[in-house]
């Protein structure tokens, strides 16, 4: 969520910018231990940093901030309602009609919606190395409420290589021809 401000160890880093914020980290230095990410109308994520990158490394730390369920009706643009992905994969992008809405952390996604916009008609989740899903949309969200949408993400499959001949069978089969010629010659 561009703005949103990053604190390792409460310790302010930036704001996010086109959905991200490099934070340099010294690898001799002490590690930090935790991070949040906060914005005003949103709820704060709060996350383990779990790892350390090394020299000219960089580490990834996904966050998913959603917007706190208002206490009163907006002023502007209507009535809210969510959509929450559920996957089995964090950091997959998680898009609405070709639209990205955002990246799953800890195994969710919620994506605000207004109840009486124009309605998604489907969801694709999205990560490298995972088979893409696509699914339909065919419940919209009621104010205040959340329709759960659910996706597994399955391992795109490694090709196999058929594996050449054995040594071991190959030796056999040329032990045999030669055995075989070896009789035939006796017997002539």
């Amino acid at each position: 969520m561009d703005g949103a401000q990053v604190y390792f160890d409460n310790e302010y880093k930036g704001e996010i910018e086109a959905g991200v914020l490099y934070v340099p980290v010294y690898t001799t230095g002490t590690p930090y231990q935790s991070f949040r990410v906060e914005k005003d109308g949103y709820t704060t994520y709060y996350g383990d940093v779990t790892s350390v990158p090394g020299k000219g490394e960089v580490f990834d730390l996904y966050a998913t901030i959603n917007p706190v369920q208002p206490t009163q009706a907006p002023l502007i643009g209507g009535d809210i309602g969510w959509y929450t992905v559920h996957c089995n994969v964090d950091g997959a992008t998680v898009q609405f009609d070709n639209e990205v809405k955002g990246v799953t952390s800890q195994g969710v996604l919620s994506v605000q919606v207004y109840t009486t916009g124009t309605p998604y008609q489907t969801y694709t989740v999205t990560k490298e190395g995972y088979q893409t899903y696509t699914g339909s949309i065919d419940r919209y969200p009621a104010k205040g409420e959340t329709v759960d949408l659910y996706v597994t993400l399955n391992p795109v499959p490694v090709p196999t290589q058929q594996a050449p001949l054995s040594p071991a069978l190959a030796g056999g089969a040329l032990l045999i021809v030669g055995l075989l010629l070896v009789a035939g010659r006796k017997q002539n």
